[in-house]
């Protein structure tokens, strides 16, 4: 029996890498390599993980950079960047805060802006913003990346790409979201067609590129798209 669960086990430990996977599928037994995703990689694909106890504002703003911008960026890079005008104590003990992120973000010439937006108005946000999130009395800045169909759907420094209720999200979110506007925005960034949940039915609408009007709406200029 122990024969037989040991190559069963190694299989599934390829499978859990990504990577190329080989499949006996061709005549006469030849073998042929796919290319497959991990169930972790999936879950973070197009996200800056978070590594540190206090560092989800820095993730989810490099998340935002390197998508929507195509920054070079880690979340290391921007937590140096946020600590040189910040207060490091304060951010030891209770995180950076989006003042440290808009500083930050204006530093590297770029605008930042936050609203107040309702919640008939989560549809109409057109690029993907930062927001905090309460949950159990914990404060997390997470990427908000589309809202859709009666669900929000975010892109989690810890937990990856999740997907709420909008009444469930709103139990824990202040109401505010926190734009990047800037240059060079790329208007099909991967962030505003998130992954379908791997449990889902259904699926998102056939992803639409944004059009510089509505950008406009969220405080970008004309001279940001040249």
């Amino acid at each position: 029996m122990r024969l037989v669960i040991l190559p069963v086990l190694c299989c599934l430990s390829v499978a859990l890498q990504a990577g190329q996977v080989p499949f006996a599928v061709l005549p006469g037994g030849a073998i042929a390599f796919k290319q497959v995703e991990s169930i972790r990689e999936r879950r973070f694909s197009n996200l800056v993980e978070q590594k540190t106890d206090f560092s989800c504002g820095a993730a989810a703003l490099a998340t935002i950079l390197r998508e929507a911008y195509r920054f070079d960026v880690d979340e290391t890079f921007v937590i140096n960047g946020m600590l040189a005008g910040a207060d490091h104590e304060l951010v030891r003990t209770q995180g950076f805060s989006m003042l440290d992120m808009k500083r930050y973000v204006e530093n590297l010439g770029m605008r930042a802006r936050g609203y107040r937006v309702p919640a008939a108005g989560l549809e109409q946000l057109k690029v993907p913003a930062i927001v905090l999130q309460e949950v159990r009395g914990y404060k997390h800045f997470v990427v908000l990346q589309r809202t859709q169909n009666g669900w929000v759907y975010i892109g989690d420094p810890v937990f990856g790409h999740k997907r709420y209720a909008v009444e469930d999200f709103l139990k824990g979110w202040n109401g505010i979201v926190f734009a990047v506007i800037g240059r060079e925005y790329d208007k099909t960034n991967a962030l505003l067609n998130p992954p379908r949940p791997l449990s889902a039915k259904d699926r998102l609408n056939a992803f639409q590129p944004v059009k510089d009007a509505e950008l406009m709406e969220h405080g970008f200029i004309q001279s940001d798209f040249f």
